[in-house]
């Protein structure tokens, strides 16, 4: 009996040490696990505390954008009107702007619309005969237009004037406008 007790108790123990080493290995599995989920956790509590803020702030987000909306619309044609209809508005406000006592008008050209990432920008050529201080005045009355028209370049160069005359100048001017995108 002495030999049965003993292998009894040897095999108690074997079962015994296998069933520790299950645990064990259990046990290190649900701590890695465990682990990973909070190293997971401290990742997502920054990114959860960002959307929370966004959330939070969602009013002031929608009326900023409303904002620049307006903005862009006060400086570029609307998406719905076509470029073609946009560069002939274009064209007849830059005629209707140039078109002040002491200026004259010899040419005013819209070229072909070029594509941006967000806009079409419809490029203009002008060129313009008159006094030196009426040219000056209609360029700074440029921003007043609403869609804005933006100058891109020009070239001055002076024209003959008698020495009681103001200076004459002739400009060639390249303006520009844009148009969204849509």
């Amino acid at each position: 009996m002495s030999s049965s007790r003993r292998a009894l108790a040897w095999a108690s123990v074997f079962w015994l040490l296998l069933i520790a080493t299950l645990v064990a290995l259990a046990g290190q599995w649900v701590w890695q696990r465990h682990q990973a989920w909070q190293q997971l956790l401290q990742t997502l509590e920054p990114r959860i505390a960002r959307l929370e803020g966004l959330a939070g702030s969602r009013e002031p987000l929608q009326q900023a954008v409303q904002q620049t909306e307006r903005d862009v619309l006060r400086h570029a044609y609307a998406s719905t009107r076509d470029a073609s209809q946009a560069a002939n508005d274009a064209q007849q406000r830059v005629r209707e702007l140039f078109s002040r006592p002491g200026l004259d008008l010899l040419s005013l050209q819209v070229l072909p619309a070029r594509t941006a990432t967000a806009f079409d920008r419809i490029p203009i050529a002008a060129r313009v005969d008159g006094e030196l201080a009426v040219l000056q005045a209609t360029l700074a009355a440029l921003p007043t237009l609403s869609p804005s028209v933006f100058v891109e370049g020009f070239a001055l160069q002076g024209a003959s004037a008698g020495d009681a005359a103001p200076p004459r100048v002739v400009a060639e001017l390249q303006l520009y406008v844009l148009r969204v995108r849509p």
